[in-house]
């Protein structure tokens, strides 16, 4: 046998999950990492923490395989290549030479910058940000967050500008540390997230490094997204392997659902919820605050490591920054379950909220609403409200939000979705499916594979390498678990949907 290994970073959690030809899970290693809140609106890990649980886990995989019957000679040799995922924007910040990080990395959930973009759009830079990256000026991407560092950090911008320091989000920290600092590296679906890079050159924008006062020194150099782009260093697992793919998590899951022709959307339910739309080889600009955004690019066709625009396929994508995380703020905040699993059935005893509605703008909103301002709200709670009513509400908030991303992305495309494909752990959870297509108003189908996160990547490898042909022979291998079909009458769900948007608004600009 031979496998794809993924490296699945995520925000609270490191995987690894090997995958056989056939794309099935081999062996799976996880590990939890610590949050840490130094003070209201940050959010930060330890890039060292998140470096040594991932090599953990990468060697816990070929243990497995090993006990699996590979000879443990040859496991390491077993391993066709290596695919990164990561949860994107999280900005980190090292030393070229010792490899350490010389501050904590701002996760993707921190405000800490938001006066800042408030201050640029102010200075009517938004257009121009939106206009050549796709993105919505915030500061949930990293720019902003890189230049906190860069000002912050005693001496980082004269050593980032003499090339001493170099910047990444977690896919470049992994790819540093992995091929022993030989290689410092990111790919376009993850540059794209950094509010620097040209979505149409595909490369760093002259014009946004001066505005973000950022030295091109101190950034990775853009790769295709599959292709080899170097080796692991071969005392980490045993032998020396190729890293053939690179993507940030959402879109590895597009890839890992098949969603290869334009129209085609998903949404993954993890931490965040995050709902991505093919838009076919060309951006498309959003009239409704979504994202325009790479979903993948493919290697060009000399083989070099140099992207190429043509080789891109893009994508509409609409981000909620509470999904799983409300879950979580449940069990560890209120101490209402002591595992997520407990949230359906707890939710299932009640036949509805009880006109409770919980919007969680713990971090702010993001799409369609990009309120860094906004804080998480709990209304029409009455004597009578239990907390299957509260946790009821929390699953339906989750459906909410993506009900209005799914929306904003219909009228962007111009046409009526006909379903949407679901993944990540949340998607496991069928009152939360079955809320998610009755607010839709359109089917929820889950696959029966649904760590389309690592397997998109593993994909995105084992093309490079030769182990799946094209997206066809991929595609065919995407099966249906699951179909969910809407229940709620028409009126009603809208009826539901505009009681939501009165609740939203009840959330906004709280925050000094």
């Amino acid at each position: 046998m031979s496998y794809l290994l993924a490296l699945d970073q995520g925000t609270t959690s490191s995987r690894a999950i090997a995958f056989d030809r056939q794309g099935r899970v081999a062996a799976v290693a996880q590990r939890e990492f610590t949050q840490h809140f130094p003070q209201p609106g940050w959010v930060e890990h330890d890039a060292s923490e998140i470096w040594t649980t991932q090599l953990a886990v990468a060697r816990e995989c070929v243990r497995k395989l090993t006990l699996a019957g590979a000879s443990k000679s040859r496991v390491a040799t077993n391993i066709v290549a290596i695919g990164i995922t990561n949860q994107r924007e999280t900005t980190v910040l090292w030393d070229r030479a010792t490899g350490q990080p010389v501050a904590p990395a701002i996760v993707w959930q921190d405000r800490r910058t938001t006066a800042r973009c408030e201050q640029l759009r102010r200075q009517g830079k938004a257009a121009l940000i939106q206009r050549k990256t796709g993105l919505v000026l915030d500061a949930y991407f990293s720019a902003t967050k890189l230049e906190w560092l860069l000002d912050q950090v005693p001496g980082a911008r004269t050593r980032a500008e003499a090339g001493e320091l170099a910047f990444g989000t977690i896919d470049s920290w992994l790819v540093y540390k992995l091929t022993g600092g030989r290689v410092h590296a990111t790919d376009p679906s993850n540059a794209a997230r950094t509010m620097l890079m040209n979505l149409g050159t595909l490369d760093w924008d002259a014009e946004l490094l001066r505005l973000f006062r950022v030295p091109r020194a101190v950034l990775p150099a853009i790769v295709p997204s599959c292709g080899v782009l170097g080796e692991t260093s071969a005392e980490l697992l045993g032998a020396p392997l190729p890293i053939a793919g690179l993507a940030g998590d959402q879109q590895a899951a597009t890839f890992g659902q098949a969603c290869f022709a334009p129209g085609m959307a998903k949404n993954t339910y993890g931490t965040g919820c995050f709902m991505l739309m093919n838009t076919g080889t060309q951006p498309v600009p959003s009239r409704n605050q979504l994202l325009s955004t790479v979903a993948w690019c493919g290697p060009s066709d000399a083989g070099t490591r140099a992207v190429q625009a043509e080789q891109a396929c893009y994508a509409l994508e609409g981000s909620v920054f509470m999904a799983g995380a409300t879950v979580q703020w449940l069990r560890d905040g209120l101490r209402m379950i002591r595992q997520s699993g407990e949230v359906e059935a707890l939710a299932a005893s009640v036949p509805d909220t009880g006109d409770v509605f919980l919007v969680p703008a713990f971090a702010g909103l993001g799409a369609p609403d990009w309120d860094g301002r906004a804080r998480g709200t709990l209304v029409g709670m009455t004597r009578g409200t239990t907390r299957a009513h509260i946790a009821r509400a929390a699953l339906e908030a989750i459906a909410l939000q993506s009900a209005d991303v799914f929306g904003a992305m219909s009228r962007d495309a111009g046409l009526a979705l006909t379903e949407l494909r679901v993944d990540g752990g949340a998607s496991r959870n069928d009152l939360l499916m079955q809320m998610q297509a009755d607010l839709l108003g359109a089917p929820v189908v889950r696959p029966q594979v649904t760590e389309t996160t690592a397997l998109g990547v593993a994909y995105l490898a084992g093309l490079a390498l030769g182990v799946w042909s094209d997206g066809a022979d991929i595609a065919q291998r995407w099966v249906v678990d699951r179909r969910f079909e809407p229940r709620l009458p028409e009126a009603e769900r809208l009826a539901r949907l505009a009681r939501w948007r009165q609740a939203v608004e009840r959330s906004r600009d709280w925050a000094d």
